[in-house]
């Protein structure tokens, strides 16, 4: 009988630790926990009352209160997956629980993750989740689909497990040890919702699809509605008032599905919820202009757009269905219908010069873009970059995995894309332009502006200790360029 669960998310290579930072500086030792994980913990509670969650990008771990659970679950990405082993090694030393992998990584990458545990489960874990626990609670082997485990001394998968369409699952945030107390504290934590899963694109280099698949699985406006109510209730706070009142959807491509983000928006809208909100997009929503305007009565600020490249080439090197031109038409949109636009962008595409980071600044300055994340290209495991890039990759040292540079350019040496990245960064984000934005942005930009300005210093700080070992990567013998992709 199954008496006792714990869910485990672990922190990358700065994982929490009390500090000032904490005030004013995102994921260097604070971060929002995983909405998906804390969702998995809720449907597992359902099972077992003695459910809790740890993440350490809020808390350390109570190593006491694991060690004698009878199931462990760790969820890992790839930039946390070297932590997720190592936490995963000290548990079997103390443990007799049983241990099992899910996420990400684990899921694309599970001829790795089972090394280190009992199972790995496929895909979503809403319905595999209560029924493994229920499985090893009866003392029963777990056979059915989207499991992977040890039998004989081999590897078996059960196979892919058909993802759940039924995601009206409200996190219970309650569940995670010390989220309660600390989001109420810092204005680096906030509010956070998922309403819908997948993308029916195929970007060579995202993860999101090969996880969650094409088909986008929603759950009802009513639902998301009162998602938010509760979300933004928990991050609530008397005194002194917040000063970010924003909730992030987290979706990867909210208005694909176009009925339905509609009746989200009519539902936000309806429900006399007075709050800010950020969505990711994909760039043709930038042409909707009823949608747009639906996004600002319901107090949505921005939308986050994975621009990506700069350069019609690059799109086309992985499949991304875009052009430069019209990027910047759908920006230009966005902002008439007074929205703000965040950039996220990709560097280490074949087009990549020395001067890529300048490039990326200049027009993020131009048109106006208030926020960025500037990384370079992600190589997890199971996507076709992936498979296409893994003979040119530096190493494997996943907790890398996370935005530095991990492989050979083509026309670029490592160190010298690292720099790039640096300098846009600092570019975007000097002190003439923070007063600039202190002193002119409208209303919350002035706050978002501010808190970017110290996160980004920690990202040049933490790119910057990279440089020394990729300098010393300049007279390494290089792997082959890829073939060039089909036009």
């Amino acid at each position: 009988m199954v008496k006792k669960v714990r869910f485990i998310e672990p922190g990358p290579r700065s994982p929490y630790q009390a500090s000032i930072c904490n005030f004013y500086t995102y994921n260097k030792y604070i971060r929002n926990p995983s909405t998906g994980l804390i969702t998995l913990t809720t449907l597992a509670k359902r099972v077992v009352a003695d459910t809790l969650m740890y993440s350490e990008a809020i808390s350390h771990i109570r190593f006491e209160d694991v060690y004698d659970a009878d199931i462990i679950f760790i969820s890992i990405n790839t930039f946390n997956a070297t932590r997720g082993y190592a936490l995963a090694g000290q548990i079997r030393a103390h443990s007799r629980a049983v241990l099992v992998f899910g996420g990400l990584h684990a899921s694309m990458n599970y001829p790795e993750a089972i090394r280190y545990c009992d199972y790995v489960l496929l895909g979503d874990g809403d319905e595999s989740v209560p029924e493994l626990i229920r499985t090893l609670g009866r003392g029963e082997e777990a056979l059915f689909p989207g499991v992977v485990r040890w039998k004989d001394g081999k590897v078996v998968s059960n196979g892919a497990r058909p993802q759940p369409e039924d995601i009206d699952t409200i996190p219970d945030r309650s569940l995670v040890y010390g989220y309660a107390r600390l989001a109420k504290r810092y204005d680096t934590l906030w509010p956070q919702v998922h309403a819908s899963r997948g993308c029916p694109h195929n970007c060579d280099y995202c993860a999101v699809v090969r996880h969650f698949g094409h088909k986008i699985r929603k759950r009802s406006p009513e639902n998301v509605v009162e998602d938010i109510r509760q979300a933004i209730a928990f991050h609530r706070r008397r005194f002194p008032p917040r000063l970010s009142n924003c909730v992030w959807i987290t979706d990867d491509n909210f208005a694909h599905d176009r009925a339905w983000a509609v009746s989200v928006l009519r539902a936000i809208i309806g429900s006399g919820i007075r709050y800010h909100f950020s969505v990711q997009a994909r760039y043709e929503t930038g042409f909707d202009d009823e949608l747009l305007d639906l996004m600002r009565q319901a107090g949505f600020i921005e939308l986050a757009l994975g621009i990506e490249f700069l350069d019609d080439a690059s799109f086309r090197e992985f499949h991304k269905k875009s052009t430069y031109a019209e990027v910047v038409r759908a920006i230009e949109n966005i902002q008439k219908h007074g929205l703000g636009v965040r950039g996220l962008f990709i560097v280490g595409a074949e087009t990549d010069r020395v001067g890529v980071g300048d490039k990326i600044a200049d027009f993020v300055i131009k048109n106006h873009i208030h926020g960025v994340l500037i990384q370079s290209m992600f190589f997890t495991p199971g996507t076709p970059a992936y498979e296409q890039g893994k003979g040119r990759l530096i190493h494997q040292d996943w907790q890398y995995y996370d935005g530095n540079v991990v492989h050979y350019p083509a026309h670029i040496k490592p160190h010298e894309l690292q720099q790039e990245i640096i300098n846009a960064s600092a570019k975007i984000y000097s002190v003439p332009r923070l007063i600039h934005a202190l002193l002119h942005a409208k209303g919350i930009f002035k706050g978002l502006f501010f808190g970017e300005f110290f996160w980004h210093r920690y990202i040049r700080q933490d790119l910057r200790r990279q440089l020394p070992y990729l300098r010393s990567l300049d007279g390494a013998p290089q792997p082959p360029p890829p073939v060039d992709p089909a036009p």
